[in-house]
């Protein structure tokens, strides 16, 4: 009899450890982040939804660029992170150039898997490519809507952007090579951090910009159209080790989910809350999560 009760005893302790556990995952995912805004905000929401889901999540964000956190998840430090094809495609796998969204998506979720038995998650609309970003008064005024109308108003405009910009092959000799040599009427040269400030205070009409800087949208820029597809895509998606998603397959559907939602918009938005308004990236992240219906108030 003793045994019996003892066994009861343990059946409904176990009951209750299970419910009060609300279904908790075993194990914890590590998830990492660079080191700037929107990669504390998307890295947020990652590690809120595993959350939501049962799962323990450690944050180990602010790595210090590309190299650090691609060893950290080679080395099993962390198990998942988000990443930009772009990146992987030039930094990591060193292949070419290539303006294609699918082409590239599918170019670095074959070579990570084969080289690093790592796998990309759906990629998001958004692009976090360079870009270049003009004052709407500018743009109305020349009517800029794409850089090939840059380029037949060149001499007209002052572009801003960092010193390197008009050296490289991917800043203006790559656009003379895609677009056509052209002349600006002045190249101002600036500390990245200075780029707006010269902007939108009328030293320049047109600076070098990300995709989904928060500065488009607090200061109302004009995005120009890559008309001619000179600058490849960076679309951001969850980088995760394969040996954890085999373990937890669940989170390919959990992380998948998020992805359509975020779009170069959004993401302007956000990344200015955060840079603009000085807010915390987890608030940012789970207000975010909210509204879309991911997670309850």
């Amino acid at each position: 009899m003793e045994r019996k009760h003892l066994l009861s005893v343990l059946a409904v302790l176990t009951v209750l450890c299970l419910s009060a556990c609300g279904g908790a995952k075993t194990g914890t995912i590590t998830i990492g982040s660079k080191d700037f805004t929107e990669q504390y905000i998307v890295g947020e929401m990652y590690a809120l939804l595993l959350e939501d889901a049962g799962f323990t999540v450690e944050r180990k964000f602010s790595l210090a660029g590309t190299p650090v956190a691609h060893a950290a998840i080679t080395s099993a430090e962390i198990d998942l992170y988000p990443e930009y094809t772009g990146t992987g495609l030039l930094t990591i796998l060193k292949l070419p150039v290539n303006s294609d969204q699918e082409a590239v998506y599918q170019s670095v979720l074959a070579g990570y898997k084969e080289q690093f038995n790592l796998t990309w998650l759906d990629p998001a609309p958004m692009n976090n490519t360079q870009a270049l970003a003009a004052r709407r008064e500018v743009a109305e005024q020349y009517g800029l809507q794409t850089i090939s109308d840059m380029v037949a108003n060149a001499d007209q405009l002052v572009l801003i952007g960092p010193p390197e910009f008009d050296q490289r092959e991917d800043g203006l000799p790559g656009i003379a090579k895609i677009y056509g040599d052209f002349q600006l009427k002045a190249y101002l040269p600036v500390e990245k951090g200075l780029r707006y400030k010269g902007l939108v205070e009328g030293e320049a009409d047109i600076a070098v910009a990300f995709g989904t800087d928060g500065e488009i949208s607090a200061y109302d820029l004009v995005v120009l159209e890559d008309d001619k597809g000179m600058f490849p895509p960076y679309q951001i998606a969850p980088l995760i080790r394969q040996e954890v998603l085999d373990a937890s397959p669940e989170i390919e559907d959990i992380l998948n989910q998020l992805a359509p939602k975020m779009t170069d918009a959004t993401m302007q938005r956000l990344n200015n809350e955060v840079s603009g308004k000085q807010r915390e990236p987890v608030d940012v992240a789970r207000e975010f999560l909210v509204q879309e219906g991911f997670l309850q108030e």
